[in-house]
This record gives structure tokens, sequence and C-alpha cells, in this order.
């Protein structure tokens, strides 16, 4: 719902109506986040879930593994992540890896709340939807296996 405002300048007349359902909308100026900007927001708010291993696919995993080794160089916060965002809006893909023995349901619940609540206070964006991807389950000893072949 959008509220509007008109307010008189000193001759009378009224001043262009101003939006204030967006802190990203002001009588001086807008705001615009890029999306990589909401896909590191959301990428780090995913990842502080308890039971959430690692975000992205393997392959996607592997060159950031890879990007580590390298001085100078870390791993993204943004694996794994894909957004669109418009104006006001931001919609948000998580794929992930979760830890075994934890509820799948549950952690992509803490992932969807946790991403929105991070993005919202941060950007003063809505976020319309999380859609949550688990694409794997970590076993305890799979990655030092891979390390050793």
């Amino acid at each position: 719902m959008s509220q509007t405002q008109s307010s008189p300048s000193a001759s009378g007349a009224s001043l262009p109506a101003v939006r204030h359902d967006s802190p990203l909308l002001s009588a001086n100026g807008t705001t615009t986040i890029a999306d990589s900007v909401v896909s590191k927001i959301a990428g780090i708010a995913a990842a502080d879930v308890s039971g959430v291993h690692a975000l992205g696919g393997g392959a996607a995993r592997a060159v950031s593994s890879l990007r580590e080794r390298i001085p100078g160089q870390k791993a993204s916060v943004s694996q794994g992540v894909s957004v669109q965002v418009t104006e006001q809006t931001a919609i948000v893909e998580i794929s992930a890896v979760v830890d075994y023995g934890v509820a799948i349901a549950d952690v992509a619940a803490g992932i969807r709340a946790n991403v929105i609540r991070s993005v919202e206070q941060m950007t003063g964006m809505t976020v319309s939807s999380v859609d949550v991807s688990v694409l794997d389950i970590y076993l305890p000893g799979d990655e030092s296996d891979s390390d050793d072949q």
C-alpha cells in the first residue's frame, strides 16, 4: 500500500506527492542497490544458519576451493546465491549443502527467515521470496576423502 502526501509550499501551491512506503525513495532522490550487494548479504545470512555446510553446487565449491589457495584470494560469499532485484523488491534463490542428520525443512526455513531479515534490514527492500534448493548432504569425511585422491 503506497502512502502519498502533498505539502503546501510557501506560495500555497501543492508540491509533488512523496512516497513514504520505502526508505529507498525520498523527496530528495532514490537509492539503487546492486544485485551483487544483495547476493553477498543473502549468502552471508544463509551460511550463518546452523546445519548449512556450504553454499553452491559441487563445481562452484571446487572453484572456490582453488580460489582460496591463491594468495590474497578468498571464497565468494555469494556462491550459490542468485538474486533478481527490482527497484524495491528482491527475489532470492539459494543452493545449499546441508549437514547429515539435520531436519532439511527446518534448515530451509532458517535460511529463508535469516535471508529475509538480513536483506530487508540492511537494504530497505522487500524480499518477496527465498527459494532454497538442497543439492547435497555433507557426510563427515567426504572432503578429506576427496582431497586425498
